[in-house]
């Protein structure tokens, strides 16, 4: 793929902003860029595709509004910039979008959000809300409660990790350089830029840990941008690095301008099954009646109407085995209820659910959450 023809047939897009575009000279939040990358992703909006911001900012404002020295921080002080800063970061991307008649929302994560099954599932489902509501989710790392052992240390690590959670096609990390080069453009006239990537090998990994490791800003660079790819790659996103100093990134990216693309080494859907399928060890078992079996290995969700019985303890989020009534295994997911609701609700229509429970969390398993055709036995 390439950078115009990936990021035009994309259904959900996350970008990357680093403080270096957002924060301007002074301290204060850029709205001339902010104002203009607004128009640019109201432009992708319009033509039905959902986008997602990831912004750094928060410590770069809060430091001018605390006028804290310019040395280097230590934690205790980031963390009081961080909190002083979120709430101008905030207004000025709404600021931003309000001409556009779009809305935004703070989602703040630390890394346990996205490395925690259970609370993966809850920040999964609080951003397809937004999403769905029509909302641009603008998420940052929750600086103010990290410690140096639990934050992710660059937000490019933070963008993939939204953007295998979300089942992002692409994701654009904007950069201080137009791509990865084999060598620094900067010190060697003779570097070449490489426009495509369809495989991250050592030795490409070895070009962004060498010549191109000052490229980037913050507390990132070139290596952490390449480290951020291959999890996104994983993921079934492929990852775009620009320059994002201009105006319009996205618009320019489209119009052909330099770029990396670093392509997917899967689809979004099949990663998210095969990790359900083979990354996670099943707490619990659901035994299914012919019917559910059927219209599981069919793709179809698995309704509690069509659960005979369930076997072990297990907790909302947790994998699961669904095996027919002769013990067989019909497919792994993951169960939308904790084990002592999902027995009180077996058998039962999906309009008996919430009379009996109280509320309702939809199916026993979503179709998007069930992986078929694996023959493991229960663990």
């Amino acid at each position: 793929m390439d950078a115009v023809s990936g990021l035009a047939k994309a259904r959900r897009i996350v970008v990357k902003v680093g403080s270096a575009l957002l924060v301007g000279q002074g301290g204060q939040a850029d709205a001339h860029w902010l104002h203009a990358f607004a128009a640019d992703v109201a432009r992708l909006r319009a033509r039905g595709q959902q986008v997602l911001v990831v912004s750094s900012g928060a410590v770069a404002l809060g430091r001018r509004r605390l006028s804290l020295p310019k040395r280097t921080l230590t934690m205790p002080e980031k963390q009081a910039a961080a909190a002083a800063g979120q709430s101008g970061l905030m207004r000025a991307w709404e600021e931003a979008f309000e001409p556009h008649g779009a809305a935004c929302a703070q989602v703040l994560l630390t890394r346990d959000d996205t490395e925690t099954r259970r609370r993966w599932l809850n920040a999964r489902a609080t951003v397809d809300t937004l999403l769905d509501l029509g909302v641009i989710p603008v998420i940052n790392e929750n600086d103010t409660v990290v410690t140096e052992e639990i934050r992710y240390g660059d937000n490019d690590r933070l963008a993939a990790r939204v953007a295998q959670m979300i089942g992002a096609d692409v994701l654009v990390l904007l950069s201080d350089v137009d791509g990865l080069y084999t060598a620094d453009p900067r010190n060697d006239p003779e570097a070449q830029h490489i426009p495509r990537v369809a495989r991250l090998t050592p030795e490409i990994e070895a070009m962004a840990g060498g010549a191109n490791a000052g490229a980037g800003v913050g507390t990132g660079g070139m290596a952490t941008k390449l480290a951020a790819a291959r999890i996104a790659s994983a993921a079934g996103c492929a990852t775009v690095i620009t320059i994002g100093h201009r105006p319009s990134p996205l618009a320019a990216l489209e119009a052909g301008e330099r770029a990396t693309v670093i392509e997917p080494s899967t689809t979004p859907a099949a990663a998210y099954k095969a990790w359900i399928a083979g990354s996670l060890a099943p707490a619990g078992t659901l035994v299914v009646d012919a019917g559910a079996a059927t219209a599981v290995g069919k793709g179809k969700s698995l309704l509690a109407a069509g659960v005979k019985r369930i076997e072990g303890r297990f907790d909302k989020g947790d994998a699961v085995v669904v095996v027919d009534e002769q013990g067989r295994e019909i497919a792994r997911g993951l169960v939308r209820y904790e084990a002592e609701d999902a027995a009180r609700i077996c058998g039962l229509k999906s309009d008996a659910i919430e009379p009996a429970l109280g509320y309702t969390a939809g199916p026993m398993i979503h179709a998007d959450d069930l992986a078929l055709g694996q023959l493991h036995a229960a663990e």
